[in-house]
């Protein structure tokens, strides 16, 4: 088969693509009509998306520049480094990532080189690995709207090698936009943490229609699988974990994963977060977690509000903002239930207490008087202000009768 070049003018391959822009034609008659594989259609999306007006086939032979013994260095610095990453265990790389080395070139040394560039020495010097073989799986989109379904997960791993410690990243992702709507780096995953990364997203979209999260404890009970879930889960006093006690009183839906197959599909968004986020804290040596959740921020933003989607070809943002405009959302405002006022009352940890004959109930070691009559249920609400203060809000009978702040460290049965 000759070249495209030979057997069509850069318009009419301009009009193909406009039209598969356009959703018009799909992808697989534009790949049969000038025919040319995926991987070469993808390279002419991105070469038109970029310059549409000075777009073309036109080949034109030059003789490839040498690189100076500087790139040629800094090159092989970088793979080192890369090589080092993967080797160790304790991170989640797996392979090699040439592309973020060419960006770091650029970004870091001022030096442009090309991804082939970057391949050709990296295969030359050992810096390479055999893909491993892929399993089928399904990328495609399957909900219709925003809101329909909030992925919501935790990642444990090593994400700053020099702090020499691991932390949790959770994250919150719009199924259908792939928008991320929540992310953070946590030291300890704790109940609160994720019940605060659920006050974030509400607050700031609305209401969902469902959840989609794997069987952790924090998020279902199994009794037979968690014998000592009560011993690690003092405060819940019922079956229903303290996370979706809040989805309840907020009437949103939760979808357990209840297979790795079906995990490592809600995971598989992240992995070019984790790729990225381990990469630059090596080479920045960030070793404390205020830092690298700066970079993390960082990524955050590249990612929503820059970075073409791989399954949409859309960038997240504009597609939520989109899919809003069409009214294409299933999120609902978030309004506080009567009786409570405020959503301190919602978004918290929560435990009922009996009130003793002298008019006490009392949170080991803690013990308050309250404005109830002996025997009655008291629930508590517990909202913590910071790491080191938390307001607990007293509810009885439908009515809020007292509030009081008290030091975490005193809240001994609280798991926060």
């Amino acid at each position: 088969m000759s070249h495209l070049h030979k057997r069509f003018t850069s318009d009419q391959v301009k009009e193909l693509l406009e039209r598969y822009l356009k959703k018009e034609v799909e992808r697989s008659y534009i790949q049969e009509i000038l025919a040319i594989k995926k991987r070469r259609f993808f390279t002419l999306i991105n070469q038109y998306r970029e310059d549409p007006h000075h777009f073309s086939i036109q080949y034109q032979r030059t003789t490839p520049p040498r690189i100076s013994p500087e790139v040629e260095q800094n090159i092989l610095k970088e793979l080192t480094i890369e090589k080092r990453l993967i080797q160790d265990k304790e991170t989640p790389l797996k392979s090699y990532n040439y592309s973020f080395i060419k960006d770091h070139l650029r970004k870091k040394y001022r030096q442009k080189v090309s991804l082939t560039t970057v391949i050709r020495r990296a295969k030359k010097h050992g810096f390479s690995l055999k893909k491993p073989k892929r399993t089928t799986h399904d990328r495609e989109v399957l909900t219709r709207y925003v809101g329909e379904l909030i992925q919501h997960d935790s990642s444990y791993h090593l994400w700053a090698p020099a702090a020499q410690e691991k932390w949790y990243l959770i994250t919150s992702l719009d199924d259908y936009s792939r928008l991320i709507l929540y992310a953070a780096l946590v030291k300890k995953e704790t109940t609160w943490a994720h019940i605060l990364a659920l006050q974030t997203v509400i607050l700031r979209y609305g209401l969902p229609y469902c959840y989609y999260v794997d069987s952790h404890s924090i998020f279902r009970f199994v009794q037979g699988r968690d014998s000592n879930w009560r011993k690690h889960h003092l405060l819940t006093d019922e079956a229903t974990p303290q996370w979706k006690q809040v989805l309840d009183d907020c009437n949103v839906k939760v979808t357990y994963a209840l297979s790795p197959q079906a995990k490592g599909k809600m995971e598989r968004p992240y992995g070019w977060l984790q790729d990225r986020l381990v990469r630059i804290c090596v080479r920045e040596d960030i070793a404390d977690i205020k830092p690298a959740q700066q970079v993390l921020r960082q990524e955050i933003h590249r990612y929503n509000y820059q970075q073409v989607h791989s399954t949409t070809q859309e960038i997240p943002y504009f597609r939520f903002q989109r899919a809003l405009k069409e009214k294409q959302s299933l999120f609902r405002e978030f309004k506080i239930s009567p009786p409570y006022k405020s959503v301190k009352d919602i978004f918290c940890l929560r435990t009922d207490r009996i009130v003793d004959p002298y008019r006490h109930i009392s949170i080991s070691p803690l013990q308050f008087k309250v404005h109830a009559d002996p025997h009655k249920q008291v629930n508590l609400r517990i909202y913590p202000l910071n790491d080191e203060i938390s307001e607990i809000r007293f509810w009885c009978e439908g009515e809020l009768i007292d509030t009081q702040k008290v030091k975490n460290s005193e809240l001994k049965d609280v798991h926060f």
